[in-house]
């Protein structure tokens, strides 16, 4: 009996993999039909969406950034002899096995990319800047979107109005209308959906930041765009080869709108023989790096210098607080000059550490919740609580959108000290303007016991050779953006990691003072509260059955009282 092949190009396809196990290990099909873009024309038939990795599609915003590897079509699919590209060598089969392995076909019909309306419209935005009009105005045609909202950060504000008029105009759309959020917008963090959604719109598209607040936690849907600005990556790699030699260990970081010439240099830096590092701080896209947010690179990486793609230097401040012993080089993409920064840590820290320990004195704090877009977390503002009631604190939370030394003054001196739930440079960069300290919530962790200060070099702990009998000893403390983060539950971590002020604030391996929304697991980063106390010698003590928990305890409470002060 011969079996003949099914007419259906898409049963075809499934057919062939069948012969192919190895493909249906690697290739997810995803089948996505438009049924609001059929309804109004008949259009193309469904799109066949190959999509590499385990069930792991590629996501918009990202793919945005990096041009996409030949599409494969379902011509080319079901026929297993077939070559999208022609033939292919066992040399160049090799190199492409090990590119990343996402295959998307566009999603945007033909109709709209060749649209000469939009098109002519789109042509007065300027043409370095990647606003992704074609994709913006799919998106709100599959959504039937009636009342989009655009935010757009200060820089970028100039263009609210064009790009409100280009959607209005597109065919393609039935807008009633485009309302333009105008409050300032900083970064990331600002994400407006409350406000959008109050307004009654039914999408939001924010402009020059990556997604930092997750979708699903968002009042509506939100269209991320990065607006990825293209440069001459040519340029930037002559400046590195102009400055530094071949084979030189180097980091490179940009902010989100250079990311994709960061990952460019890289392949032109490697081949130079460059030994490149492009650091990530999870969820940030691996180049990314926020205000509040910086990757710490490891010492044993031997990184030589950073290189940092930016026209200015407020970034690029966070990954050198992250990283205090790598030396910092900014790459101005619109000067084209590659110059040394420098960063003053120890005047940082002197005036970081005065608040803190002025705020040890204070019993009435402030507790400011940022309303500014997203800036304020209610969980983080849980745990604050919680630690002002462990110490028998007074306290009142403060709902702020802008935090400034006026406003604050205005409360005289009814409150001690504040710790805001907002912005961490607030304090970092502009603390010594207020009257009264003014800390980030990891500064308040220091403040009330919870982790050692950068400066407390010394602490007590339980000795290694506990032996049924509480023996103390003092120690250098470990670094509490390093340690802890390696090994929370370990005495004897000694960190790999460069930094003791940490810049993790949105990032899901940071401490549990900061304000990630994609926390891994939680984490104790430690106390000199013996409540927290996790000691890993004690553990394995406790796990062979000599004492339990509560009487190893009451033996340390007998021995030094009922607060000793022994930590991690």
């Amino acid at each position: 009996m011969t079996l003949l092949p099914p007419s259906d190009p898409l049963s075809r396809c499934f057919v062939w993999l069948l012969y192919r196990p190895e493909w249906i290990r690697r290739l997810t099909l995803t089948l996505t039909y438009s049924q609001h873009a059929r309804s109004r024309s008949p259009g193309p038939s469904p799109q066949l969406i190959v999509t590499g990795g385990l069930g792991m599609e590629a996501d918009d915003a990202s793919s945005s950034a990096a041009a996409a590897p030949p599409s494969l079509s379902l011509s080319n699919l079901s026929n297993p002899n077939s070559n999208p590209n022609g033939s292919v060598d066992a040399s160049k089969r090799k190199k492409a096995a090990a590119a990343p392995k996402r295959f998307v076909k566009s999603q945007i019909p033909e109709s709209i990319l060749s649209d000469p309306a939009i098109n002519t419209a789109a042509a007065i935005l300027p043409s370095n800047y990647d606003f992704e009009v074609h994709k913006t105005v799919h998106r709100l045609a599959s959504a039937a979107s009636r009342r989009p909202a655009l935010q757009l950060p200060d820089g970028l504000l100039m263009y609210a109005l064009p790009l409100a008029d280009i959607l209005l105009s597109a065919s393609t759309l039935r807008l009633d209308d485009v309302l333009i959020l105008a409050d300032p917008t900083y970064g990331a963090c600002c994400l407006d959906d409350y406000a959008a959604s109050a307004l009654a719109a039914d999408q939001l598209i924010h402009y020059g930041h990556s997604c930092l607040v997750p979708v699903p936690s968002s009042r509506l849907p939100v269209l991320y765009v990065f607006v990825s600005i293209r440069v001459d990556v040519d340029r930037l790699v002559d400046a590195v080869l102009s400055t530094f030699p071949a084979s030189s260990k180097l980091a490179l970081a940009a902010t989100i709108q250079f990311v994709s010439a960061v990952h460019a240099a890289k392949s032109l830096l490697s081949a130079e023989g460059f030994d490149i590092t492009v650091p990530q701080a999870k969820p940030l896209s691996a180049g990314e790096v926020l205000g509040c947010t910086a990757p710490t690179i490891p010492r044993s990486k031997g990184i030589e210098a950073i290189v940092f793609v930016a026209d200015g230097r407020f970034h690029l401040e966070a990954f050198m607080i992250a990283n205090p012993g790598v030396p910092a080089f900014r790459y101005d993409p619109y000067l084209g000059i590659l110059v040394l920064e420098e960063y003053d840590h120890k005047g940082m820290k002197t005036a970081r550490k005065d608040a803190i320990l002025a705020a040890r004195e204070a019993k009435r704090w402030g507790v400011i919740l940022g309303t500014l877009g997203r800036q304020g977390n209610t969980r983080v503002l849980d745990r604050v609580v919680e630690h002002m009631e462990e110490k028998a604190l007074e306290w009142t939370v403060v709902l702020m959108s802008e935090i400034s030394p006026a406003r604050i003054a205005l409360f005289g001196d009814s409150v001690d000290a504040w710790v805001q739930i907002a912005c961490p440079r607030l304090s970092i960069d502009w603390g010594e303007g207020f009257t009264k300290p003014m800390l980030t919530t990891f500064e308040l962790d220091i403040a009330l016991g919870y982790v050692p200060g950068w400066w407390e070099k010394e602490r007590m702990r339980v000795s290694d050779n506990f032996d049924g009998e509480a023996v103390t000893r003092k120690e250098e403390t470990c670094s509490t953006s390093g340690c802890y983060r390696a090994n929370s539950s370990s005495c004897n971590c000694k960190s790999d990691l460069q930094a003791d002020y940490p810049m993790d604030y949105y990032s899901q391996d940071g401490g549990d003072w900061n304000s990630s929304y994609a926390k891994r697991k939680p984490q104790n980063r430690g106390s000199i509260g013996i409540e927290n106390m996790r000691c890993q010698q004690l553990v394995t003590r406790i796990g062979s059955g000599l004492k339990s928990w509560d009487d190893l305890l009451g033996d340390i409470r007998a021995k030094y009282g009922s607060s000793p002060q022994i930590g991690l």
